[in-house]
């Protein structure tokens, strides 16, 4: 399969590259229609090209120009709905479920209990203590984008009483919010910490109930974007599908996310190019520039992915894995750069900063406020947010032997299937999920969180 006309290598049925012509050593390897490496020997024609002949491109941080390109993502008014819950601040959910949020991870088996014995969802974590300056002030971010999380009908904030980040604290960085949707929980301050709890959650559990699904415009609903266990098809079945309902989404006036910005290195002129302006081209550069200077601050090179999985799965270089990976971004204008831990302001395209780890990624998207996240992934995982978290697999074999973790099928686009038609079934599959249909994440009661970490532990 040649991906586009000016590729020097095409993808056969194991995903994995092979040279159409020859490469002198030092020419760069093109896929995608984009430099994805370059030969460090001379490949021959129909040799196999991959990490033992090819070496990254990438460098330390860069200068950019700013021309933007208007690929034509118009908007326009779509009847389509879905079964929403329409909070009382205005804010739409998905889910009415009771969730507890830890300040700190040393109450993480009271939280287990209580969620056992009430139904409730907990997320347990091992910070909000020993945590000094930006640390502690990330984890409070994403601890309060949970606890505003419309998804949940009603959460308990439980606490220790001693901890860093204890609940007066939190109050701080939460700011205002509804007594009868959010309720604290201090262990130290309760003879029976189990009892009370029962006690609060049985009060949310009466308050979530008193709200009911109803018709919601497809303009209100946020999805997060992200890949996972990424193989040699992601960019090519997966990736691209979700690119066009993104497309799709913003076209209607919803959101859509994309994070992962270490996946972005050597693909980011697509992003930049798509900024609706020179203030969000600037703070995309920033956003980029910024996330390099992390490796380097910490001795790393800014290439060290793919993952062994990625490359046994066929992807070579990081060019190649972020090439793929912002296909999922579709080609709509970008319109916001988020730090980590913000929440979501603006309809359309927005870029998130943060990693590409897997758990930390998805809390990041479920704390900046998306609905469900659509998780593409060719290698599979169980893994789930405490969103809906939608696995689209990207080849046939993984979604027969996966069943029970994949929620959809991609490969039909590499045997020909019509993208337009296929977008159509997914964009009907994730109205399904809006209004109640479960993923298997929550079928199967995968949900969990981690918080990106990044300084001094006392």
């Amino acid at each position: 399969m040649l991906i586009h006309k000016n590729d020097n290598v095409e993808v056969l049925d194991n995903g994995h590259k092979y040279a159409v012509c020859k490469i002198a050593k030092g020419e760069n390897v093109i896929k995608y229609g984009s430099p994805i490496g370059h030969a460090i020997c001379d490949i021959e024609k129909g040799e196999h090209v991959h990490t033992h002949n090819v070496k990254t491109n990438l460098d330390g941080s860069l200068e950019y120009t700013y021309n933007y390109k208007d690929y034509g993502i118009a908007r326009e008014n779509s009847p389509l709905t879905f079964e929403g819950y329409i909070r009382e601040n205005g804010d739409v959910g998905i889910r009415n479920d009771i969730w507890i949020i830890n300040t700190v991870g040393c109450v993480n088996r009271v939280a287990a209990i209580l969620a056992e014995k009430t139904g409730a969802k907990c997320f347990v974590h091992p910070y909000g203590c020993s945590q000094l300056g930006d640390d502690q002030d990330i984890t409070q971010k994403i601890l309060c984008g949970l606890i505003k999380h419309p998804n949940a009908g009603g959460v308990l904030v439980l606490g220790l009483g001693c901890e860093n980040n204890n609940i007066e604290e939190l109050k701080k960085k939460l700011g205002e919010y509804n007594p009868k949707r959010v309720k604290f929980l201090n262990c130290q301050d309760e003879e029976d910490e189990i009892e009370a709890g029962i006690k609060l959650i049985c009060e949310l559990k009466e308050y979530a109930d008193s709200f009911k699904r109803e018709r919601v415009s497809i303009s209100r609903l946020c999805l997060g974007l992200k890949c996972g266990g990424s193989d040699g098809y992601s960019g090519i079945s997966a990736n691209p599908l979700v690119g066009s309902l993104c497309d799709k989404m913003v076209s209607f006036g919803a959101s859509c996310v994309l994070t992962e910005v270490p996946e972005m290195f050597g693909a980011e002129h697509l992003l930049m190019e798509r900024c609706e302006s020179r203030e969000i081209f600037d703070k995309t550069v920033k956003l980029i520039n910024d996330f390099k200077d992390y490796f380097t601050s910490h001795n790393q090179v800014i290439y060290e992915n793919p993952s062994p999985g990625n490359k046994s799965g066929g992807i070579t270089t990081l060019e190649e894995k972020s090439l793929g990976c912002v296909q999922k971004g579709g080609l709509s204008p970008v319109v916001d750069v988020l730090d980590y831990g913000d929440t979501l302001t603006k309809n359309g395209l927005s870029l998130l900063n943060g990693p590409g780890n897997d758990i930390v990624a998805v809390t990041n998207l479920t704390a900046c406020g998306v609905h469900m996240v659509l998780f593409t992934t060719g290698r599979g995982t169980p893994l789930g947010a405490p969103v809906p978290t939608v696995k689209i697999s990207t080849n046939k074999a993984l979604y027969d032997k996966k069943r029970s973790w994949i929620d959809f099928d991609a490969s039909p686009i590499l045997d020909g299937a019509d993208k337009e038609a296929l977008t159509c079934e997914l964009l009907d599959f994730v109205i399904d999920i809006a209004s109640g249909k479960e993923a298997k994440n929550e079928i199967n009661g995968f949900s969990e969180i981690a918080i990106f970490k990044d300084g001094v532990t006392l």
